[in-house]
């Protein structure tokens, strides 16, 4: 009894009579785009790590997953915070839509016998690819936004990898499904999505498709439901984007982390790794001493030594891989002129220490763009006050459009490197 009603889809957990091919594929379209953007920004975000470059990369044996990278452009200074805010605001805003379509094809996960033909075993197969990486990718990715690594593996490694295992799945499924989801779009009754409950009926019946061959009444439209997915949408949304934009908007981001506790003035912005977690004191910092290595040999400055050279101020933002980001007025040295006081010429780039106790990102090479950009700085404040240490007393870099971890806190030595 129970295996013929997983065959005919009645099952009372499946009994809803919105289920169907319209649904399904109208919930596919949204993902169809949304999806296509959450990948192009993930893409991006990868290409904006400069992974070509000694050190930057996390992870290793990617082969030709990284045939498409290029230089990451130094301008506009808001690139990066542009596309890493969309791709975390547009993920966290697609969950009830994923969840949703989910629920549409519940039945198909369950299909008896599991495998009929050729074309039906690859359609499940992709499924399963589909599945698993699209609920791994924004799992590993919501914890990552919380800052909770509860998995024992790299976060990193791990999404660009599952990303590419969800990619392929991805598109090997639009091309299998496409025509159908058209059609389902296409060929159902108008007004389908504007039908009040009372009159919302099930669509035509089909032996192993979506729609249950003994629905139950209906408690809610198609278009209710969409509404309430669009709704839950725009609230996640509305929680999160705020830690992208300044302003009173930060206040709505709750799910902002790093938004806690920030204190007053200029050095009121979020923090990823306290200056106690890297292991830098006070008395370190007090005892610093920049060394710049190069052409011309090896030099050390005071921080008075770095007040002394020509400074310079511009407003940029510092973005994180997170999501969060926040602009901010930064004051310092310009990294080419300490390449060119290391004897360096506007070809080299620069290798950037920081002397944090062991911590995973004290060492970020730069490009020669990076390194040469005008608004590219080694900051000494922001906002017309002295850098507080947790963001990087004494001296940290900020370069224009590039991920937050290439903002090196407590810069200890600088390394002049032939391109």
């Amino acid at each position: 009894m129970t295996l013929d009603r997983v065959r005919t889809g009645t099952l009372p957990h499946w009994r809803s009579p919105l289920r169907g091919p319209w649904l399904t594929a109208a919930l596919g379209l949204v993902l169809l785009v949304g999806v296509t953007v959450l990948v192009v920004t993930g893409l991006l975000s990868y290409a904006a790590y400069e992974p070509d470059l000694p050190g930057n990369d996390a992870t290793p044996g990617r082969a030709l997953l990284g045939a498409y990278l290029f230089d990451w452009p130094t301008d506009p200074p808001w690139l990066y915070r542009l596309t890493q805010g969309a791709h975390v605001a547009l993920g966290i805003a697609l969950v009830p839509v994923v969840l949703a379509k989910l629920w549409s094809v519940i039945p198909r996960l369950f299909e008896l016998p599991p495998v009929r033909s050729l074309g039906h075993a690859l359609e499940r197969a992709t499924l399963l690819l589909l599945v698993g990486g699209i609920v791994f990718e924004f799992v590993t990715g919501i914890l990552n936004i919380q800052v909770f690594y509860v998995f024992p593996f790299s976060f990193y490694t791990a999404h660009f990898y599952g990303a590419w295992v969800f990619l392929g799945a991805f598109v090997a499924h639009v091309v299998l499904k496409l025509p159908t989801m058209l059609r389902s779009l296409r060929d159902r009754p108008a007004g389908i999505a504007r039908t009040r409950t009372a009159d919302t009926r099930p669509e035509p019946y089909e032996p192993g498709g979506l729609v249950s061959a003994d629905p139950a009444p209906p408690t809610v439209s198609r278009r209710g439901a969409a509404m309430f997915v669009g709704a839950a949408s725009a609230t996640l949304f509305g929680l999160y984007i705020g830690q992208t934009l300044d302003g009173p908007l930060r206040r709505t981001a709750l799910f902002a982390p790093h938004d806690r506790d920030l204190g007053e003035g200029a050095n009121a912005f979020p923090v990823n790794k306290t200056a106690a977690t890297a292991g830098v004191t006070q008395a370190l910092a007090d005892a610093w001493r920049l060394e710049l290595a190069g052409p011309s040999g090896t030099r050390r400055f005071t921080r008075a030594d770095l007040l002394a050279l020509p400074q310079h101020t511009y407003e940029l933002p510092i973005a994180c891989v997170e999501g969060w980001s926040v602009s901010r007025s930064w004051t310092g040295v310009r990294l080419a002129d300490l390449v060119r006081l290391a004897g360096g010429t506007d070809r080299d780039r620069l290798l950037v220490e920081s002397f944090q106790a062991g911590g995973a990102f004290g060492r970020v090479s730069l490009s020669v763009g990076q390194s040469q950009a005008e608004r590219s700085l080694l900051a000494l404040s922001v906002g017309g006050e002295d850098l507080s240490l947790d963001h990087g007393f004494p001296a940290r870099t900020i370069v224009p459009a590039a991920p937050g971890v290439h903002a090196t806190k407590w810069v200890g030595r600088l390394t002049v490197v032939a391109a």
